[in-house]
């Protein structure tokens, strides 16, 4: 935790004092309706806060005030400030320092932060950085030491491989809160003696378990997971995978991201099945910049919960006090109660949610929208500002897939099939045209290629893909790749493939559209070719003129990006490309991409 914010213990005094009126508080906030999460009622109650800390929250506080006293009065609702239970700051394309920057007028004032990100290109010190710029902030940022790098073993190559012995060294970190989502769970399942050793040195240390368990299976290898000793989960997609993680004594993680919508396929677990809510939470996972700036964050997610038909202050409770206790910090944050930290917004209204003011540790940082405060920014590496090595120029023709030698005019192919608004994917297949010796695209099935950029072995990666409606001449890249974090690299054509993933080298990382033989869009992420530390206003901007690019190229998915930026994550079904050829996450194995008689590896 940050070193500088003094603990409960050691300003306990002072907090005895203010309470009983024998000293003044720093700050008190009179005449509220205070949201008291953990009895679920609304309070006519005033707040006085001292050293950062909830001092006194009761009917009357004017025996804390003093001649030095900031006196705020506020009519309206008084909430807790609001916990991501989940999340991934590199999604944001941002610094902590400027994902902080963007989040806090939304209400946010603690996250739990899982850089696996950056820890597949840069390995323990990436996430030593996030974890100390993290610490750094006017708000409270967690961090979740990365489980799974690679994700699965044997079907990705990563830049750097995290280690039991990384994980059990991370663990004395002081703002490391536990182990991230826990993706290799077949290797759970299996008994893998590494996914254990981790998972042990998390439970010796005291410290969550997160989870991930991305199959619709919730036979034995469930309950084997579950025996493991993850404690929460967020990769459930319909009201059964909910009900079965609570009833396995683990944390169901609802969540709302840029592009992940499964809170409302699961809420009704308690909105109609009437289940314990306070073993639910709401999350995020994955919001790009151009969500956080335009539509917020853990607010967005209250107010869809709520139009989702849940009680205001049930779902309230799922973004504060339910994620505070999960992680064992309930006497810490999470509620307007004595010794927590001054966590606080003001707002006006309990269902549309409008962020009026937010206190974090006793201090304003934020008003009508507009934050008051600073983030501080470490000083990032040359290490982590050159990091894209794919080796030579890429060419058209290493963008090409071989037609199997049969002579025939159509091959039958395996394709990732996109779903919009979910992270899974579809298995699909099609019989495509043969001409010139190469299999060539049709209709809405263009090509998907994964570029090596990690060690400079040159390698292509080549597949097929739809849903995402491209047409003309067009591709995008992206070395934001999750999780390996190679380039993912879509289009209609080669030679425009070609020209973005060279654009991508030439800057150091990013998102690259292209269309007609020019580049419509560019973002540049120069931090591990994840991240900006530009201001959030800055890159949600050019994140704006990369979706307007997209549609253009004749993509109207909501949030196709996120799609896009996916389809090498090799723990989350059905289909998937990697750098060492396509993965069928049903089985846990790598397949042709050309079917029946094809050569068998003409993807590599």
């Amino acid at each position: 935790m940050d070193n500088s914010f003094r603990a409960w213990s050691e300003c306990a005094a002072d907090l005895v004092a203010v309470a009983a009126g024998r000293r003044p508080a720093d700050l008190v906030i009179l005449g509220g309706q205070l949201a008291n999460v953990h009895t679920r009622e609304i309070l006519r109650w005033d707040v006085a806060i001292a050293a950062g800390r909830f001092a006194y929250v009761g009917p009357d506080a004017s025996h804390c005030i003093g001649p030095k006293t900031e006196v705020l009065r506020w009519s309206g609702y008084v909430i807790p400030g609001l916990c991501d239970g989940h999340m991934h700051v590199e999604s944001g394309m941002l610094t902590p320092a400027e994902f902080a920057r963007a989040v806090i007028p939304h209400g946010t004032t603690t996250m739990f932060t899982d850089p696996h990100e950056i820890a597949n290109v840069m390995g323990l010190p990436g996430v030593k950085l996030m974890h100390d710029e993290g610490l750094m902030q006017p708000v409270n940022i967690f961090t979740q030491m990365p489980s799974c790098a690679p994700s699965a073993l044997g079907l990705e190559t990563t830049g750097y491989e995290i280690s039991a012995e990384d994980v059990a060294e991370a663990m004395q970190w002081p703002g490391i809160i536990g182990l991230g989502e826990m993706m290799n769970f077949p290797g759970v399942v299996n008994g893998d003696a590494q996914m254990l050793a981790e998972m042990a040195a998390t439970a010796r240390a005291g410290k969550t378990i997160g989870g991930h368990y991305a199959s619709p299976d919730l036979g034995p290898a469930f309950h084997a997971y579950a025996a493991g000793g993850p404690a929460d989960d967020h990769e459930g997609t319909c009201e059964a995978d909910a009900v079965m993680r609570v009833r396995q004594g683990m944390r169901s993680m609802m969540r709302l991201g840029s592009a992940w919508y499964d809170v409302e396929t699961q809420i009704t677990a308690i909105t109609e099945k009437g289940l314990d809510p306070r073993n639910f939470i709401l999350c995020t996972d994955d919001c790009h910049s151009g969500t956080l700036v335009q539509d917020g964050h853990m607010n967005r997610v209250v107010r869809h919960a709520i139009a989702c038909g849940c009680d205001p202050l049930v779902a309230l409770q799922m973004a504060t006090i339910n994620t505070a206790t999960h992680f064992g910090l309930e006497r810490e944050l999470g509620s307007i109660a004595p010794g927590r930290r001054a966590d606080v917004i003001f707002t006006s209204d309990l269902r549309e949610l409008p962020i009026e003011r937010v206190i974090a540790r006793g201090k304003t940082v934020a008003l009508a929208g507009r934050i008051t405060t600073e983030c501080p920014h470490i000083a990032w590496p040359a290490a982590a500002r050159n990091t894209v090595h794919m080796g030579a120029e890429k060419s058209a023709a290493e963008f090409t897939i071989p037609a199997p030698d049969d002579g025939a005019e159509v091959a039958k192919v395996r394709v990732i099939g996109v779903v919009e608004n979910q992270a899974p994917t579809q298995a699909l297949e099609a019989e495509l045209p043969v001409r010139g010796g190469r299999i060539c695209g049709q209709g809405d099935i263009c090509q998907i290629a994964l570029v090596e950029r990690h060690r400079a072995l040159g390698s292509v990666t080549n597949g097929f893909v739809s849903g995402f409606g491209y047409q003309g001449e067009m591709a995008i890249a992206s070395t934001v790749a999750h999780d390996s974090h190679h380039m993912i690299v879509v289009g209609t054509c080669a030679e425009h493939m070609a020209l973005a993933a060279n654009r991508l080298a030439e800057v150091g990382g990013g998102v690259s559209v292209w269309k007609d033989g020019r580049e419509l869009a560019l973002i540049e992420l120069p931090i591990a070719g994840l991240m900006s530390d530009a201001p959030a206003e800055e890159v949600a901007a050019k994140a704006a003129a990369m979706v307007q690019a997209m549609a253009d190229c004749g993509c109207h998915l909501n949030n196709a990006y996120m799609q896009h930026s996916l389809l090498a994550l090799v723990v989350i079904p059905d289909l998937r490309i990697s750098d060492l050829g396509l993965v069928d996450v049903r089985k846990f194995e790598l397949v042709p991409v050309v079917q029946e008689g094809g050569q068998e590896d003409a993807d590599a």
